[in-house]
This record gives C-alpha cells, sequence and structure tokens, in this order.
C-alpha cells in the first residue's frame, strides 16, 4: 500500500471542538491550496501531497482534517458556496417573486462555477464519490445551498413542504451541474431547467387558502 493510502487509512477525523485561530488559518490554506490545484487540473490534479506543500502543513497533519480528496473537496465545495453567499448577499436578487429571486440567485452562483470550470468539475465529480463517511462534509453543503435558497426566498422559518421544495430545487440544480459539465446540457437549457424548479417554492402549501376561498 503506498505511503498517502496508509496514511489515508490510519488517520481520524478531526474532533468537534472549534477550532483554534492557528488551526482555522491552516484549514483555510489547505481550502485555497486545494482550489487552486483543481482549478488548474481538475479533480486529477489535486493530489494530497501537493495540497500538503502548497499549503506548508504536514501530509500527517493535512489528512488529520481531511481523511481523503473526496472529503477535501467536498468541503472545498462547502467553502466556495460560503464565499458565494457572502457575495449574493451583498447584491440580493431583484425578482418579483419568490420563484424569480431563487433562479437569479442560483443562477449567478452557477455561473460563478462556470468562470472555474475545472474546479466546479472536481468539486462535482467529488460529491459524486462521496460515501457515508463523507456524510458530515456533504452535509454542510447541503445547508448552504439551502442557506443560499432560503435567503433569496426570504425565509426565516421554512414550512416542512417549503423544505421540500427547496430540496428538490437543490437536487435540480445539482444535476444541472453535472449535465453541463458533461457537455450534455447547455447554458440555456441549465437556465430553463433551474427556472421550471424554482416555481416549486411560490406553489401553495397543501391546505392553504386561495384566492377565491370563503372568508
Amino acid at each position: 500500500m503506498p505511503a498517502e493510502s496508509k496514511l489515508e487509512a490510519s488517520s481520524a477525523r478531526p474532533p468537534s471542538a472549534p477550532l483554534t485561530e492557528r488551526q482555522e488559518a491552516r484549514r483555510r490554506r489547505i481550502l485555497h491550496a486545494s482550489a487552486q490545484l483543481a482549478s488548474r487540473g481538475g479533480f486529477d490534479a489535486v493530489q494530497m501531497r501537493e495540497v500538503a506543500e502548497s499549503s506548508q502543513v504536514a501530509l500527517g497533519t493535512l489528512y488529520r482534517y481531511f481523511p481523503s480528496k473526496v472529503h477535501l473537496l467536498v468541503a472545498t465545495m462547502q467553502d466556495q458556496l460560503e464565499h458565494m453567499h457572502g457575495t449574493l448577499r451583498k447584491k440580493p436578487p431583484a425578482g418579483d417573486t419568490a420563484a424569480e429571486r431563487v433562479a437569479e440567485t442560483l443562477m449567478r452562483a452557477f455561473r460563478a462555477l462556470q468562470r472555474e470550470p475545472h474546479l466546479a468539475d472536481a468539486m462535482v465529480r467529488a460529491l459524486t464519490f462521496a460515501d457515508r463517511s463523507v456524510s458530515p462534509e456533504v452535509d454542510q453543503v447541503s445547508r448552504q445551498t439551502t442557506a443560499i435558497i432560503l435567503d433569496a426566498v426570504g425565509l426565516e422559518h421554512p414550512s416542512a413542504e417549503q423544505l421540500s421544495a427547496v430540496r428538490v430545487i437543490e437536487h435540480t440544480w445539482h444535476s444541472a451541474l453535472i449535465t453541463w459539465l458533461s457537455g450534455r446540457a447547455s447554458i440555456a437549457q441549465v437556465k430553463i431547467d433551474i427556472e421550471t424548479v424554482c416555481r416549486l417554492i411560490d406553489l401553495p402549501e397543501p391546505g392553504a387558502a386561495g384566492p377565491g376561498a370563503a372568508r
């Protein structure tokens, strides 16, 4: 077994305790190095030894933070989405309806990924390869995407039905990324699909009184 594989197999997950300032700075360097390498050459260009060298951490330390390349790249996607969320908050969507605002938000996020196709491909491939051991990182990506959508809607306390609609929108957005990256969908097709699924957020909830309901 190669040395890196032995390290990967034996490394423990990082503790759940909050990171110190120094540990957080080290983690940020690792994520930055991962994004830079992926931007240049995609999934295959992200080699743990190179990430360690670029971020100036020991290889064993890197594996304590991220037990595998898949863990690292999924965490990189969460980090990229967090940055996008900050940018979107500075310039909120201007649509009249919740569906229009969500569609505008997700297309802006999509175009940000479009500008870095190798990075986008690496992160999406990592999400696709992720098994149960990567669940905490995948959950973080999902929570970040949910937060972006709910911000666009303007919802602080969504109902179960609204959260279900958000999950379907997330699945469609993720699928649109995959089909675009594989060359099976154009940007125009992606836009239509996203605009279509975002209409779910404007549907009345079951049992809600419609415009003609008796008072």
